[in-house]
């Protein structure tokens, strides 16, 4: 079931047919669209829907896997009314575009309909290359064989020794109708061989943020190396020299206070470490709340800040990609505008292959942000409010 409000007028899917393919939506209103791009069938359905007969007629794919030999029969549905707990297009309330947004997605994820077209996205942006990862001298610098950087968003070191190439990629979130753009660099856990580089990207991009989002060792398998000195020690790592001042740990979490000194010039920053330790690798934690926790706690910590957050798990597209979707989502909702967590994971791809790894992965971000959105958790802000 799809149910769309638009001005206060019930918009109504009376015919949906379900086959399979890349992207769902056949025809609207009987009018083809198999040919056309993804904003062009998302700017033609909000066309339609001003219709004078309030109906959006919908032919489109399931995308589920079936046995070739198989087909899944055509239904119809007609949905009878909105919930009466639903505001439509109330002026003051909940304003329709973000509104519609959530409601969308909340019937995408009832019907399973939102992961399996997520589950059919390209991993990887068609056209883009990953040369310099693939080189034999950068190749030992790459903790998975299979996830590279993009050579156009790929972060370049500038004064390494051991070269320009490390495994990390630029991701800007630009957050429509605020003027925002969250930057982030995502990059894999540092080898043993890469925390020289690792500590040197952070120099370089005068990030004072890190978020790391996996523990050292999982389920008896190293998933990133210990890049930092332990609590009140100092550790060098080329002409830089990390210093941990202060370490808090809970059950979920680990925040630890380091400087970075330039033994060169003997210049000095401070660096915020934070560290989710209660998410399974390829997995989701059991619950939202402490990750949601976690989110505000790193958004907190972003306020104001210009330079970018490193971001990474073990892998660096995972995870990470599930924490950059979940704070885009918060910013849109904050912004008044609408979510639509597919087009954000077209964004996170098209700067860093296969971010947001999984299915569960994309299910469990989809029901936070419904959460936060159903719960009040986020809300717009008040210059936001009346567009």
């Amino acid at each position: 079931m799809l149910v769309h409000t638009h001005h206060g007028k019930l918009v109504r899917i009376v015919s949906v047919e379900w086959v399979s393919d890349d992207w769902p939506v056949l025809l609207i209103n009987g009018r083809d669209v198999s040919a056309m791009t993804h904003e062009q069938v998302v700017n033609f359905i909000r066309a339609s829907r001003e219709c004078h007969s309030g109906e959006l007629v919908l032919t489109v794919k399931q995308n589920v896997y079936l046995a070739e030999e198989l087909e899944e029969p055509a239904f119809q549905y007609v949905p009878e009314a909105l919930p009466t707990s639903v505001s439509v297009g109330v002026p003051g309330s909940q304003t329709a575009p973000l509104h519609e947004s959530m409601l969308l997605l909340s019937e995408g994820l009832e019907a399973g309909s939102l992961v399996a077209q997520f589950e059919q996205m390209y991993r990887r942006k068609p056209g883009l290359t990953v040369a310099e990862a693939r080189r034999p001298e950068n190749e030992k610098k790459n903790r998975y064989r299979d996830i590279s950087p993009y050579d156009t968003t790929r972060v370049i070191l500038t004064n390494a020794v051991s070269g320009d190439y490390i495994n990390a990629s630029y991701v800007n979130m630009e957050i429509q109708g605020s003027g925002i753009i969250n930057r982030y660099i995502a990059c894999q856990g540092p080898l043993a061989g890469t925390c020289t580089d690792f500590w040197q990207m952070v120099w370089e991009q005068q990030s004072t943020l890190v978020v790391m989002l996996t523990t050292v060792v999982e389920q008896g398998r190293v998933k990133c190396h210990r890049y930092w000195p332990r609590l009140y020690e100092t550790v060098d790592f080329g002409t830089l020299q990390v210093t941990c001042l202060k370490e808090e740990e809970t059950t979920g979490f680990a925040f630890r206070e380091f400087t970075l000194i330039n033994t060169q010039n003997q210049d000095e920053r401070h660096i915020t470490h934070m560290q989710y330790l209660a998410w399974p690798d390829h997995g989701v934690p059991d619950d939202s709340t402490e990750f949601l926790n976690f989110v505000a706690q790193v958004r907190q910590a972003r306020t104001g800040m210009v330079e970018p957050t490193i971001v990474h798990c073990s892998a660096g597209i995972g995870r990470t990609g599930v924490l950059i979707l979940m704070e885009t989502a918060q910013c849109l909702i904050e912004a008044n505008e609408p979510v639509y967590p597919l087009d954000v994971v077209r964004s996170m791809r098209d700067q860093r292959a296969m971010m947001i790894q999984t299915a569960s992965q994309f299910r469990f971000v989809c029901e936070a942000i419904e959460r936060v959105y159903s719960e009040g958790l986020v809300k717009p802000l008040a210059e936001y409010q009346q567009r």
